[in-house]
């Protein structure tokens, strides 16, 4: 065994040369160097990261505008084709009953109909309010 300590590959040489080595006789960067090249790295993530979420956020945007579109366009044509369904009760009623008669029968139902409706959705509200109160 011999008394002199051996050196390895990982332990950097005082000044800063790996004899051998591709940049043998060059100098390595300095440590204000490497945050400088840190800094510009953090950056360029920084800015990448934030374009990408823009991106996401305006691909979100057109298909939360496209969905709401879509879904008030349905709820209208949903809309009319119950306005279609009560002329068509009070013509088919009118054929047997006086048209006047025909028209309050179909209106009174329909306000029964929402009557029980708007319970119904009070009755959920409350039981969300006992669900939810401490």
């Amino acid at each position: 065994m011999t008394q002199e300590p051996t050196e390895t590959a990982v332990t950097p040489h005082a000044e800063g040369l790996e004899p051998g080595g591709p940049q043998e006789g060059a100098r390595t960067e300095s440590v204000r160097d490497a945050f400088a090249r840190l800094y510009a790295d953090g950056r360029a993530y920084a800015s990448a990261e934030a374009d990408k979420q823009k991106l996401r956020l305006s691909i979100v945007g057109v298909g939360v505008r496209n969905a709401a579109v879509l879904g008030l366009v349905a709820l209208m044509l949903a809309f009319a084709s119950i306005v279609a369904l009560l002329v068509g009760l009070v013509v088919a009623l009118s054929r047997h009953l006086d048209p006047l008669w025909a028209t309050l029968i179909v209106t009174g139902g329909g306000l029964v109909v929402t009557i029980l409706l708007l319970l119904m959705a009070k009755g959920c509200i409350t039981r969300m309010k006992k669900a939810i109160t401490p």
